[in-house]
């Protein structure tokens, strides 16, 4: 038995302030989000802060007609145009070529994707760093369907979904049983967009990946597993949007069981 991998030794780990030399970039997806922007620019701010992280966020905004870009603006004045980037681009062009959009701009070795509505919590992203460094991972990603971490990592508490009624609750189980047993990614959560990437890794392939809508988190994960890259969970509590309203309509659910179909014949 590795002594390394035993309880014992992985309880201690992260437990120690060894420096972390890395940076992080954040790539924000924004649509009329001016009452939520602050709030967790302030959080993500916090979060890399307290653990002594470098840092940048890049704000990707769809043309929003409430005000989100002046924010935005205002936000990168009070921490910094290092820190605060905003890259708009000219109308709602959707969530895959926001990624790729803001890739353009990262700085960091490590990139995190995630919402901008609070669904997201940057309480978590110490986790997400913490198993990346214990086992050397490509890509980590949230789960709202386990209970601890996969592989191991202590202190984590079960996911789980919070807001949500049971119908939207039923879709999301839906969606995520169906792509498990047509295309077996060995990820229980293909549909969240809460992740860290390897800078390279992500470049590499989001370049491989045809969707553009909200099946592209899906694809992501999949041909991430078929390229043979490492792939870890944290268990997340995922909070339904506290202002705004969602942008998930039947469009994109019937085009995330096109996606499934599109895989399963394509990788």
């Amino acid at each position: 038995m590795n002594p390394f991998a035993s309880p014992v030794s992985l309880n201690m780990q992260g437990q120690y302030n060894t420096p972390n030399t890395h940076k992080y970039s954040v790539i924000l997806p924004t649509y009329n989000e001016r009452k939520n922007l602050p709030i967790i620019i302030w959080l993500l701010a916090k979060v890399f802060k307290e653990h002594q992280l470098a840092w940048e966020i890049i704000i990707v905004d769809d043309a929003s007609p409430d005000g989100t870009q002046e924010v935005a603006i205002e936000l990168a004045r009070a921490y910094g145009e290092d820190k605060i980037l905003l890259k708009p681009r000219a109308g709602k062009l959707g969530l895959g070529t926001a990624y790729i959009h803001g890739l353009d701009f990262c700085t960091g070795d490590f990139v995190i994707i995630m919402d901008a509505d609070f669904s997201h919590h940057p309480k978590f992203i110490p986790q997400f760093i913490r198993l990346q460094q214990a086992y050397n991972l490509d890509i980590v990603t949230g789960t709202r369907y386990r209970s601890t971490s996969t592989p191991y990592l202590s202190e984590t508490q079960p996911g789980g979904v919070h807001g949500w009624d049971l119908k939207r609750k039923l879709v999301s189980r839906g969606a995520n049983f169906l792509a498990a047993t047509v295309l077996n990614p060995g990820v229980s959560d293909l549909t969240g967009s809460f992740r860290l990437y390897r800078l390279h890794v992500l470049r590499h392939i989001i370049t491989l990946t045809q969707s553009r809508g909200y099946v592209f988190q899906m694809e992501m994960m999949v041909r991430a597993r078929a390229l043979g890259y490492t792939v870890g969970e944290v268990p997340i509590t995922f909070v339904d949007r506290i202002f705004g309203e969602s942008k998930l309509g039947a469009d994109e659910v019937v085009g995330y069981a096109k996606g499934v179909w599109q895989l399963f014949k394509s990788v």
